[in-house]
């Protein structure tokens, strides 16, 4: 009898172990198929799609414009303009930037659009006023003013205004410094960034055709004790009457039509800017030269 058990259970045993095999044995053959198609849809996928700034063989060369800035002899080894064009990385995508190469540098660099174009003289206001984008713009104004007094600085303007003081503070220094500055509104200068707009050089304040410009008074807030807020609401007065006075010289208006003009939102197209005085010229396109009309 026990040996008959014995080999009852072994049966068992090995009937459950063959089955076991053949589960296994399935298992593997679908985990191998299942990777197979993963292998070749992602060979599909790879082939059919590379990011913008991954070169990858058979696209077409690159400007001779950007690929005169790194074709040197000493790095080329012997490369076609096709395959040095190949070799360059593209633009990283979302910070606009283009190639540059530096005095002394052998190859091209990605530096940031609005870093190469200070080294035309040319800065962006195109952001709120605040204290720190003031000093931004005034650190690059002396610097461009210690390196050539004698070339003018462009100062484009998109802004929607900001802080009184730091507004005032780039006015001081574009009057501070020896260059002429060229202020040109390209979209919307409001508020503080209309007085700049008006503080640019004499004859070269321009602006383009759409563009508007909004003046209106000085506004602030303040809390605390009565006392405290008598001398906010003194100096808030007071700088109104300093903004008045400069707007009255810088447009040729008299104080009182200012003061007027001041005490709601006063929006201006590019023209009545100009008639007003906060603009010297509106940059027009001749219509005969117009391509994209």
């Amino acid at each position: 009898d026990c040996i008959l058990e014995c080999i009852v259970d072994w049966k068992v045993l090995s009937a459950n172990y063959i089955w076991n095999l053949q589960i296994l044995s399935s298992t593997m053959k679908r985990a191998s198929i299942l990777c197979g198609l993963v292998a070749a849809a992602t060979s599909t996928l790879s082939s059919a799609y590379a990011p913008s700034f991954v070169p990858r063989q058979g696209l077409a060369p690159m400007p001779k414009a950007i690929t005169s800035l790194v074709s040197d002899k000493s790095l080329s080894g012997g490369l076609n303009n096709a395959a040095k064009g190949r070799s360059m990385k593209m633009m990283p995508i979302g910070v606009p930037k283009v190639a540059y190469r530096t005095p002394g540098s052998q190859q091209a660099d990605w530096v940031d659009i609005y870093n190469r174009l200070y080294r035309e003289r040319i800065i962006f206001l195109g952001q709120e006023i605040d204290d720190e984008l003031a000093n931004q713009i005034i650190g690059v104004m002396l610097y461009l003013d210690s390196e050539d007094t004698t070339k003018p600085i462009y100062l484009y303007i998109n802004c929607p205004g900001g802080s009184v003081i730091a507004g005032l503070a780039i006015f001081d220094c574009m009057n501070h410094i020896k260059s002429e500055v060229v202020t040109i509104n390209v979209g919307l200068a409001a508020s503080m960034a209309s007085f700049i707009m008006a503080g640019g050089s004499k004859g070269k304040r321009l602006a383009l055709p759409s563009s508007r410009i909004m003046i209106h008074q000085p506004m602030g807030g303040a809390q605390g004790q009565a006392e405290d807020i008598k001398v906010e609401a003194a100096q808030i007065m007071r700088i109104r009457d300093n903004l008045v006075k400069m707007y009255s010289m810088m447009t040729g208006q008299t104080s009182e039509t200012i003061t007027a003009d001041l005490d709601r939102d006063n929006f201006m197209s590019a023209h009545e800017a100009m008639e007003y005085g906060l603009v010297d010229r509106v940059i027009e396109v001749p219509r005969d030269s117009d391509t994209q009309l």
